[in-house]
């Protein structure tokens, strides 16, 4: 049972957008300094880069109806823009391949931007969603304001927690958990720190994506409170949401972690991470990196997240 003073002592002095100042799009990454980004890349020895991202892909996991499926086709093809060159008397034979694409930004790994979720009208900073969610996009928190993220990383593997290869669906993780893991590791999350979560949840990522969005295994309401509280930029998990589902209260409450992380903390989450590399090299804390493209005004955006150790 969650200790009721502890979930209000860690609420007191989470960082929320009453931390901010007025007009506020950075969030918790303002925490982010050139200090931090050297210490990230102190913890480098091998010089050895780790990829951190899933697929792209036709049939990719998605929960419908909201997230809509990956599709692409080529608009332009080497055969026809050959053809069209020629007849304007071009001579070096060039041809090219262009595309177009139709998809979420939620789909693959992926970075949610702070104009993601919304509790009630309200979204972070004070913001009211009436004046920020445009048909067109985001006024306001879309993804061209996420900065680029060099920092620390503890890389937390609860896979085995319950003895098996990876944790079942709905399995909340906890503040027990956390704090064991930093007890056993001799690690805490400190200011600017990224935190990623494995889960072992990502086997089921393109070999049973009816399994992978039905439920996962994540961080309950009080652990990521907890997280949020001590400084972390951003969470990412081998999971499609983070955050456990089935949730604690369900169904009651939904996505109270993308709420409070989003809204209240302006902590980015990270989603659909690849971590088993990570695992098999036993890496604990990395350097890690991201840089999310900016598409003004998008709720989220495409990521290759990458791990230097």
């Amino acid at each position: 049972m969650t200790d009721r003073r502890e979930e209000t002592r860690v609420t007191a002095c989470v960082h929320d957008h009453s931390q901010w100042p007025g007009g506020e799009t950075l969030g918790a990454c303002r925490l982010l300094t050139p200090q931090t980004t050297l210490a990230a890349l102190s913890l480098v020895r091998e010089g050895r880069v780790i990829d951190l991202g899933q697929s792209v892909q036709a049939d990719a996991p998605r929960i419908p109806p909201n997230q809509t499926p990956y599709v692409m086709s080529l608009s332009a093809r080497s055969a026809s823009t050959l053809r069209a060159r020629r007849a304007m008397g071009v001579e070096n034979e060039v041809g090219s391949n262009l595309e177009r694409v139709g998809m979420t930004l939620h789909v693959g790994t992926h970075i949610d931007a702070l104009g993601h979720f919304t509790i009630g009208d309200r979204m972070f900073g004070g913001r009211s969603a009436e004046s920020v969610v445009a048909d067109s996009g985001l006024t306001e928190l879309g993804a061209e304001h996420i900065p680029p993220i060099v920092t620390r990383a503890l890389v937390m593997d609860f896979s085995s927690l319950d003895d098996g290869a990876f944790l079942d669906a709905g399995r909340a993780i906890g503040v027990a958990d956390l704090e064991a893991w930093c007890g056993a590791c001799d690690l805490e999350p400190r200011e600017a720190d990224a935190v990623l979560i494995r889960t072992g949840w990502s086997r089921f990522y393109m070999t049973d994506n009816a399994r992978y969005v039905a439920g996962e295994p994540g961080l309950d309401l009080a652990a990521a409170r907890w997280l949020t509280a001590r400084g972390v930029v951003a969470i990412g998990a081998d999971t499609m949401a983070v955050e456990v589902l089935p949730g604690t209260d369900h169904p009651r409450i939904l996505m109270p972690v993308h709420q409070h992380c989003l809204v209240e903390a302006g902590v980015h989450l990270i989603e659909n991470l690849a971590l088993d590399a990570l695992a098999r090299a036993g890496v604990r804390e990395a350097c890690f990196i991201a840089a999310a493209p900016k598409f003004a005004g998008a709720t989220g955006a495409p990521l290759r997240p990458l791990a230097l150790v």
